[in-house]
């Protein structure tokens, strides 16, 4: 963007982000209003008439409290066994050459792009077989083994980015593989484990059609699934309840990400790690 034109088509790119940023504005704005506005309907009109009332209605053990407590048990046991597993995967593939190895990796990739609907049948019916429908360990475990491979891929990334001679120096002085990995590698792949944590959480954060299936006791079901209440079987949708229980619904995963910004931020700081 250098020459003559580059300031009209500047003013180009900054009026399409402009868009771009209304266009994502505007439902949160909406969303902000309808729960604080008594009444709320799909066109939210802005007012001064700002009442707590649908705060009041969701504000319960049944409707808010349990079903996001099921959803940080659920989230947060996924992304801490996918770690871990993908931990142990990836430690492999990215230390050990194999002629095997490249054609893992593209197993792992093309398995990533499977459908979640395509393998759910078979799925519900071995789960019905053994009877493990409605166990939330059994679904727990189900989503991590749906969550590994783009784990993996991202994991192996990360671990490629340590350099072995870091390895190599801890087993001159007689440490295994098992204490390098948990000695060397771990301590400085803590941003990379947060980004695979933080990641795998969020996206089963919002997963409805697995807990959807698998779940059948209410008392068991994530706030993701338990969100279908507020829309009656004749259409007619509780707005002003629906916003502030979205509202609520995001505040667990807005403050993960806040708590884990001064990660975000780091870096593989390794200049220096090893000395000749």
């Amino acid at each position: 963007m250098t020459g003559p034109r580059r300031g009209p088509m500047r003013l180009a790119a900054y009026l399409v982000l402009a868009l771009v940023a209304i266009s994502f504005f505007l439902p949160f704005l909406w969303l902000i209003v309808a729960s604080i506005q008594p009444g709320a309907a799909l066109s939210a009109d802005i007012s001064w008439q700002f009442s707590w009332e649908n705060f009041g209605e969701v504000l319960n053990a049944e409707t808010i409290f349990r079903p996001v407590l099921n959803s940080l048990i659920i989230s947060g046991g996924t992304a801490l066994i996918t770690v871990f597993a993908a931990t142990l995967a990836a430690y492999p593939l990215s230390r050990y050459r194999s002629r095997f190895g490249r054609l893992f990796l593209y197993g792992i990739l093309f398995s990533t792009g499977l459908p979640i609907t395509a393998v759910m049948v078979p799925v519900y019916t071995m789960y019905s077989q053994f009877e493990l429908t409605d166990s939330v360990p059994a679904l727990i475990l189900f989503m991590a083994a749906s969550s590994l491979p783009f784990a993996i891929w991202m994991m192996k990334n990360f671990m490629d980015s340590v350099p072995v001679e870091l390895e190599e120096a801890a087993w001159t002085d007689g440490a295994g593989w098992l204490q390098s990995l948990r000695r060397i590698i771990l301590p400085l792949m803590v941003p990379g484990l947060t980004v695979v944590f933080v990641f795998t959480f969020v996206t089963q954060w919002g997963n409805f059609f697995v807990p959807f299936i698998l779940l059948q006791s209410p008392d068991s079901q994530p706030a993701s699934v338990t969100i279908y209440t507020f829309f009656s079987t004749y259409g007619q949708v509780a707005y002003g309840q629906l916003a502030a229980f979205a509202i609520l619904y995001t505040l667990p995963v807005v403050l993960l990400y806040t708590a884990m910004s001064r990660v975000f931020g780091g870096a593989f700081s390794l200049t220096g790690a090893v000395k000749g």
